[in-house]
């Protein structure tokens, strides 16, 4: 895949994925009952999800810059 596949990927697929998880989250404060009664819980784990993923894949990817 050449870099402007990638780029294109990238500034696509954020903004969609972003939008799912997003109704995904939305669909299960409208549907679960759980999540009604422990709404701080709840939103830490809404909130922490993917600011991990981003910390871990900008962790990884600053790894193997200082690698080379």
């Amino acid at each position: 895949m050449n870099s402007d596949k990638k780029f294109a990927l990238l500034v696509l697929g954020i903004p969609l994925a972003g939008l799912v998880y997003c109704g995904l989250g939305i669909a299960a404060m409208t549907s679960s009952m759980t999540v009604r009664e422990h709404p701080l819980v709840s939103g830490v784990i809404f909130i922490l999800l993917p600011f991990c993923l981003a910390a871990y894949i900008w962790t990884s990817a600053s790894a193997k810059a200082y690698k080379k």
